[in-house]
């Protein structure tokens, strides 16, 4: 596809909206270098999930522990930095080791977000989690075995499970089948 302009339609703090041709899609303003996801796994094979308010659709959703890239820890912070800060303020788990499993984009057709999923493992909780000023969290451990029966019955409860959660259990259940 030859080169279009890009002309903003809308800006606001944290998004913008953009076309580019017949393309209309999302650009993050603050937070450039994308977002983590956290595989966040115990020693007794569980895997670390948060619930949490998303105003965007209204309803209380079931996610990987995850924060935006944006500088939060400093304007030098890492992706990997980022994964562990967030870990801990979210679920309150501090991991003592960490590795990059895949980054990619998670809605290639609406944003230019890219997401970096990373494996958190020999985890020591240091207080309950429940996330920072603003953020009503709540953690949930749940054996990586269950997961699924448990994410089902979530739903059936009538909470919804943002599809990534989905993408953390098969890297949890690779993880688990190779220890």
């Amino acid at each position: 596809m030859p080169d279009q302009a890009k002309t903003i339609l809308a800006e606001g703090k944290y998004i913008r909206l953009v076309r580019e041709g017949r393309w209309e899609y999302v650009e993050r303003v603050i937070a450039p270098n994308g977002a983590v996801q956290l595989v966040a796994l115990t020693a007794n094979d569980e895997i670390i999930l948060v619930q949490q308010h998303r105003p965007p659709i209204g309803a209380q959703v079931i996610e990987l522990p995850a924060g935006l890239i944006d500088g939060d820890g400093g304007p030098d912070e890492t992706a990997r930095q980022t994964a562990i800060r967030e870990l801990e303020e979210e679920a309150g788990y501090r991991p003592g080791h960490v590795e990059l499993l895949h980054r990619g984009p998670p809605s290639p057709g609406m944003a230019n977000e890219f997401n970096a999923f990373y494996l958190a493992t020999e985890l020591e909780q240091v207080h309950a989690g429940g996330g920072v000023e603003g953020e009503d969290i709540r953690v949930h451990v749940v054996g990586i075995a269950s997961a699924d029966d448990w994410l089902a019955a979530q739903q059936q409860a009538g909470l919804l499970v943002d599809p990534k959660v989905f993408a953390g259990l098969y890297f949890a259940k690779r993880h688990v089948a190779i220890k």
